[in-house]
């Protein structure tokens, strides 16, 4: 059976066919119209009918960065995209009569790494984005959890620095400043700034006028000392909010996605750590496995496709299958 999962980034949109076994049968990519919500909604529309063309298609999965409601039908702001209470899915689905569902990126991709990739096998699931910001899902006894209001999982706004650094959101000391793409750059600058370890660090900086991200990476990878610190302490911020997370939810896996999870162990190392370290009854609590997504860009349409086909499928029915239930 299968489903088509579109994801709308903040630059493109991806859109694919996905089989009920998470397999991507047909893709396609478009710049997204940011700016203007109606030129966004014609892309999504003509790429739906090209990906549905000649095919039985079940249901369709749109995935967004945002708040959407507890319907998925809502999308009740949108922070790279002009969308402020917008009917999505009314206006897709009467242009496009097909069954149609709204779903959060964060919980889009979360959702098809424990249907599909590292979460797999698993019951109980926490995954952090790793990109610019902070993104999060939460997968609770076989199910998504959503909230009472549809914006659960907002993972990166978890407060850990009372006080702490302004965040996009208008609080202060959000995970999202310590953990993010963009406070790895913070901590490389400062390492940069203070010489010794950030050498290396300072001159990519002077070599391409502005420290970037692909030059971290790369000094990461080379085994830069400066790179390596700026890592570790990103690491380190990471773990203690996992701590807090399992003191309230208990998983048994902690899935990390996102450009700076490419990292791999050199990430999870000082995230276990720290984990350890804060743990609450260390020694006694069972321990849960870090891991790095599996799905990388594909996520996002896997995992949109994925809900929907469930929503629409066998609603209800979490005998028949767990796919799609949502607390």
């Amino acid at each position: 059976m299968q489903a088509i999962g579109i994801d709308i980034g903040g630059t493109k949109i991806a859109g694919a066919v996905v089989d009920e076994l998470g397999a991507i049968l047909m893709e396609d990519r478009v710049p997204t119209p940011a700016g203007d919500s109606a030129l966004l909604e014609d892309a999504v529309v003509a790429m739906v009918q090209r990906l549905s063309a000649d095919r039985q298609i079940a249901a369709v999965g749109v995935a967004a960065a945002g708040f959407i409601d507890a319907s998925q039908s809502l999308v009740y702001y949108a922070p790279n995209i002009a969308w402020r209470h917008e009917p999505f899915r009314e206006k897709l689905e009467a242009r496009l009569h097909l069954p149609i569902i709204i779903e959060n990126d964060a919980n889009a991709a979360g959702w098809a790494e424990f249907r599909f990739g590292a979460g797999r096998l698993s019951s109980d699931m926490v995954m952090l984005t790793i990109g610019t910001g902070v993104g999060g899902a939460i997968v609770h006894q076989d199910r998504l959890f959503r909230g009472g209001f549809g914006a659960a999982a907002e993972l990166g706004h978890m407060r850990v620095v009372p006080g702490g650094l302004p965040c996009g959101c208008g609080a202060h000391g959000c995970i999202e400043q310590y953990g993010s793409g963009r406070a790895l750059l913070r901590m490389a600058g400062e390492i940069a700034d203070a010489g010794g370890i950030g050498l290396g660090l300072a001159a990519a900086r002077e070599r391409d006028e502005v420290l970037t991200g692909s030059a971290v990476s790369a000094l990461i990878q080379e085994g830069d000392p400066g790179a390596l610190a700026a890592l570790r302490t990103l690491g380190g911020w990471l773990g203690e909010a996992c701590a807090s997370l399992a003191a309230v939810l208990d998983p048994q896996v902690f899935v990390f996605g996102g450009g700076v999870a490419q990292a791999g162990d050199l990430l999870l190392d000082p995230i276990r750590a720290a984990y350890l370290n804060v743990l609450p009854a260390r020694g006694y609590h069972p321990e849960p496995e870090f891991r790095i997504a599996e799905l990388v860009n594909d996520a996002g349409v896997v995992g949109a496709a994925d809900l929907a086909r469930a929503h629409f499928t066998v609603p209800g029915d979490p005998d028949a299958y767990s796919g799609g239930q949502v607390l």
